[in-house]
């Protein structure tokens, strides 16, 4: 690519070719073709987070607790199903009002699988499967799914692996079948179906590979899903970090990252544990396209 004759003859051979097409040229991302992407919104747990001070190291959040729920999404396109994230873990549904583990009491109401079974699918149906990233309110059920290609940032997947990981036995057997999964690894952001409708984009710093993803609808524009780059609105509008993130400093990178999308293409953000922008969206079996 540094070779200057290279170039030349590669811009001389582009403005040729310009100059003969003269079909339409495909110039913004409302020109994508979504007519028949569907975002299907899935509850996947409520979580009582009873120290909010977790959730800010510069301390703004410290005496606090807070609502917030596990959410999930089903993404139908022409191509296949894409599932993103898969919640707190559908056996808690057994245990009538939760548990509490830690800082946190959490619960099932309603299971994800019951949720996809009411769409007609069953896990073995779902032919893509991606985590925005793998801590245990977003992958609690993400062996069930182990049968669709597994799309996962190059560190995230180290990072689930990893000897420390593998040590939660508690979080760790939610996904370790996924360990065998067919697989698509990348860095930077991917395509999934390869028509700019859906994208996964890193947004690394709350674990190693953690991301977010863009969709691109017909009618409600484009979407961002902020998987935990965001816990709630006000952590957006001070950029607090939680104290359990892996890289402080690249988080805030993220956040820059993901705030200049988010401005340059007037997307709808979507926090994943805001129960307001959940209650937002459409519930079952109606979505948002």
């Amino acid at each position: 690519m540094k070779n200057i004759m290279f170039i030349s003859v590669l811009l001389l051979s582009t403005s040729f070719l310009t100059a003969c097409d003269s079909s339409p040229k495909i110039s913004s991302p409302t020109e994508i073709q979504t007519a028949s992407i569907k975002l299907y919104a899935l509850e996947c747990g409520r979580i009582d987070m009873l120290d909010l001070g977790i959730f800010a190291s510069n301390k703004a959040f410290d005496g606090r607790s807070h609502k917030a729920i596990a959410s999930c999404y089903l993404i139908r396109h022409p191509k296949g199903d894409l599932l993103w994230d898969t919640g707190l873990p559908d056996v808690l549904n057994e245990t009538a009002g939760g548990i509490t583990n830690g800082p946190f009491h959490i619960s099932v109401p309603i299971t994800l699988e019951s949720q996809l079974s009411d769409l007609g699918l069953k896990p073995e149906d779902i032919e893509f499967l991606s985590l925005s990233h793998t801590h245990f309110d977003h992958s609690g059920n993400a062996g069930r799914y182990a049968s669709a290609n597994f799309i996962v940032h190059e560190a995230e997947l180290e990072y689930m692996f990893s000897e420390t990981s593998r040590a939660n036995a508690e979080s760790f057997v939610n996904y370790s079948a996924l360990e065998n999964a067919q697989k698509t690894i990348f860095t930077g952001e991917y395509d999934v179906f390869g028509d700019g409708s859906v994208k996964i984009i890193e947004a690394q710093g709350h674990t190693p590979g953690h991301t977010v993803l863009k969709l691109n609808l017909k009618n409600a524009g484009i979407i961002l899903l902020t998987g935990d780059l965001y816990h709630l609105h006000e952590a957006r509008e001070l950029r607090t970090v939680p104290v359990f993130n892996t890289d402080e400093p690249e988080t805030l990178r993220s956040m820059d990252k993901f705030e200049a999308i988010a401005k340059e293409t007037k997307a709808r953000v979507i926090i994943q544990h805001s129960i307001k922008d959940f209650e937002g969206l459409p519930k079952l079996p109606h979505y948002l396209d």
